[in-house]
């Protein structure tokens, strides 16, 4: 559908700023959709500094050099494998960002019509102070167990667990009564993350979904601002594609992605985007403080 992509570079930095502001301003309703780069400029990154504060014994055995390796080794033993990922999940999901992009973000929206769509996993809207029911999580949550199996569509909470076990581990080891096991079928407890085809789709993600549909639904061909944040091509097809389309679709619609290194837009909707290619977090405090000269 769409042809050659567009980085908008003709206008400045400062004028991007301004015509984001006032496309907040003058918007009905604002979809934002949030990959990782929103949270890497909250200071979620997963490796360097960070990563040796919480892992060193494990990049000193491993080799491991990131979180995310880290994530996918093949422990011998679920034991060590928890004492991974409950630290991992502790700091990620448990903890809250190290730097207020959320907050700011919310500062923007918060006396608008919006709806938040994201692929991360880390539960930062919703701490910083956004409206749950105006959340939907595509892709998981580091704040829930699912069968491995899986035997059924339930999830479970597992910040009691997750903190027992960061609190008791010794060597890189949970005490093995500490290792969740589904209380349906008995199998071990994986993450609610999705990765292949066992990802379970719960109630509750089936209820944020229709509350998208419906949002956008309510909404169709009013102002509507495209948000697009730190969104990269690992899964265009949940928000990037589909906010061009909706773009495409509706002449009152203005699409605006910020991201760093990567923002651009189709050539069939240049004129009703804003590409601006920076920290997200700079833009947006920018945008809080009025700041365009």
């Amino acid at each position: 559908m769409f042809s050659r992509i567009l980085s908008g570079k003709t206008k400045t930095h400062t004028d991007k700023i301004q015509r984001l502001k006032c496309a907040f301003d003058e918007a009905e309703a604002v979809v934002i959709g949030a990959g990782a780069g929103l949270s890497t400029s909250a200071g979620f990154v997963y490796d360097g500094e960070r990563f040796e504060k919480y892992f060193s014994d494990f990049k000193e055995k491993y080799g491991f050099q990131d979180m995310y390796s880290g994530g996918f080794y093949p422990y011998h033993t679920l034991e060590e494998h928890w004492a991974y990922w409950s630290r991992y999940i502790w700091i990620n999901r448990y903890t809250d960002a190290p730097k207020d992009v959320y907050k700011d973000l919310l500062s923007l929206v918060k006396d608008k019509d919006y709806f938040v769509l994201t692929t991360n996993v880390d539960h930062c809207f919703q701490k910083a102070g956004f409206d749950k029911k105006r959340l939907f999580y595509t892709q998981g949550d580091y704040g829930l167990f699912q069968c491995s199996e899986p035997c059924c569509q339930q999830t479970w909470d597992n910040e009691v667990t997750v903190r027992k076990m960061v609190e008791r581990q010794k060597d890189m080891r949970v005490p093995s009564e500490l290792v969740p096991h589904c209380p349906n079928c008995g199998k071990p407890l994986s993450m609610n993350l999705r990765a292949d085809d066992t990802f379970v789709q719960d109630e509750g993600w089936y209820e944020a979904s229709e509350r998208y549909s419906e949002f956008l639904k309510q909404h169709r061909g009013m102002k509507t601002l495209y948000l697009e944040l730190g969104v990269g091509y690992n899964t265009p097809g949940i928000i990037k594609y589909p906010f061009w389309q909706m773009t495409y679709q509706n002449p009152k619609a203005v699409y605006a992605c910020v991201n760093y290194g990567d923002a651009a837009a189709p050539a069939e909707i240049a004129k009703q985007s804003i590409c601006l290619d920076g920290d997200i977090g700079e833009a947006l405090k920018k945008m809080k403080k009025g700041e365009f000269f």
